[in-house]
């Protein structure tokens, strides 16, 4: 499915994960690799920028973290990234330059582009969020299936199996996601796309759409 292609969601030059996501076809693909991934590149950044703050985690001396955020590794935190009061990192992620990780909001297993706003009460675990995406308040990936099966990613008649039992959301660039949605496992959401509040969302979304509910999208004028 090529809509689901990395080099169809996302421009790589807006993550400092860029090199690592090139080499995936699908981004799913590179959700086992990010905890090893952070462990090598983080020696690697520059000290003028980065500090490392404790084992496994780097932060961006000009990034803004709230005493009362709860860090933990591997992790790197960008340049001008502001994480909030009582936001929960809880390890294996990349946030983007300039992103904002809110309140009460927790990360787990993720890579998030430059620009990203998950500002409000928001659960993001095995996902990938691209440039400039933005997830409403309340807004969560659903990352399990409740039966517990391995996820797979249906477009229609198409579908792929990625044999993995976790699996949150893949959004493109520029997505907007209402507040209080649901994105199940194994969503993919393609560039530009909008999605109501309240939604829940399950497999592919087109780029330059609007997701109203299920059977219900339209294309963009």
């Amino acid at each position: 499915m090529k809509s689901c292609e990395i080099k169809e969601l996302y421009d790589l030059s807006q993550t400092i994960a860029g090199d690592y996501l090139a080499r995936f076809t699908y981004p799913w693909e590179a959700l086992d690799g990010i905890k090893d991934y952070i462990r090598q590149l983080g020696p690697t950044l520059d000290p003028e920028i980065y500090e490392q703050k404790s084992e496994d985690i780097w932060v961006a001396k000009s990034a803004t973290v709230a005493p009362t955020a709860c860090l933990n590794g591997p992790l790197i935190i960008d340049e001008d990234a502001e994480i909030r009061h009582c936001a929960f990192i809880r390890g294996s992620a990349i946030i983007g330059k300039a992103s904002v990780v809110g309140n009460s909001t927790e990360i787990k297993n993720d890579i998030i582009f430059n620009h990203v706003q998950i500002p409000h009460y928001n659960y993001v675990g095995d996902s990938i969020l691209g440039y400039y995406s933005h997830m409403g308040a309340g807004s969560i990936t659903s990352n399990v299936k409740s039966d517990k099966s391995l996820v797979v990613v249906k477009d229609g008649a198409q579908s792929i199996e990625t044999g993995r039992k976790k699996f949150g959301a893949m959004l493109g660039d520029y997505v907007e996601v209402g507040c209080n949605s649901v994105l199940n496992p194994g969503t993919v959401i393609g560039k530009h796309t909008n999605i109501y509040p309240l939604s829940s969302v399950r497999g592919v979304i087109p780029a330059d759409s609007i997701y109203k509910k299920r059977g219900e999208v339209v294309m963009k004028d």
